[in-house]
């Protein structure tokens, strides 16, 4: 169904973008506290790897699209698959949760509108869909990595030359907790930001992209944090298999 590719592909795209900068860089001649005698690269690599073993984390943040729309994604998720959140985009909003290996999704009705817009029979099936929790397949490939943290922050690590040379700034809060500041400017004039925990393990608090035709900026937190979303009542869902199959007849 179109409605559950799209999603994925907004959610997917979404944790690209902003975990976009979130890798190592090489250079600092700042050797005072927090991080002493580490260089940015250091720290970098260590809130990587941090970030990635956490068992769980929330990510919200706004995306600016190439399209001059902007969609906002918040998500909690953990190493078990498990997550909790919403997206939203030109005023269509989804609910998505993944709890004991099932995945819904509840769409409104502009956001099946939109999904489903060219589809046969769209005007049929919208009402039974929105505001609803439709269920998908445990096998359906299009959301199989949706609620994979270890998925969601493979981007990390996926192009390291294109996070190097990263600069230590100075010290802030993010969300109440203290954050050293690592900066990069691209060739391409895009400034990069990203905020790591002094305290405690150097999770990444936030990251940032200004100057660009898509900025963005996210923020991660409850590192730990169970990830426990409440399974849908039976009279609340809808089985995409089912609606597949003939729930599109009137």
């Amino acid at each position: 169904m179109r409605g559950s590719r799209s999603m994925a592909a907004v959610v997917a795209g979404a944790a690209i973008v902003a975990l976009a900068g979130c890798g190592s860089g090489d250079d600092s001649d700042d050797k005072s506290k927090p991080f002493e005698g580490k260089s940015a690269d250091q720290i970098a690599a260590d809130a990587v790897k941090a970030t990635q073993q956490a068992d769980s984390m929330r990510m919200k943040g706004t995306v600016q699209q190439s399209a001059g729309s902007s969609m906002s994604v918040d998500l909690a998720v953990d190493q078990r698959k498990n997550c909790d959140g919403t997206i939203k985009s030109e005023g269509a909003s989804a609910e998505v949760r993944n709890t004991k290996g099932t995945f819904y999704l509840k769409g409104d009705e502009k956001y099946w509108e939109t999904s489903l817009k060219g589809q046969p029979g769209t005007d049929k099936i919208v009402p039974k869909v929105a505001g609803k929790w439709v269920k998908a397949p445990t096998d359906d490939a299009t959301t199989k990595n949706l609620c994979d943290k270890t998925a969601l922050t493979a981007s990390m690590d996926k192009d390291k030359s294109e996070r190097k040379g990263m600069k230590k700034g100075a010290t802030t809060t993010v969300g109440g907790a203290e954050a050293i500041r690592l900066t990069k400017k691209t060739s391409g004039g895009e400034t990069l930001t990203l905020y790591v925990a002094t305290e405690g393990k150097p999770y990444i608090l936030r990251s940032t992209s200004s100057g660009g035709e898509q900025p963005n900026t996210a923020t991660f937190s409850d590192y730990g944090k169970a990830v426990s979303p409440e399974q849908p009542a039976p009279g609340e869902t809808v089985d995409l298999k089912e609606l597949a199959s003939g729930g599109q007849k009137s």
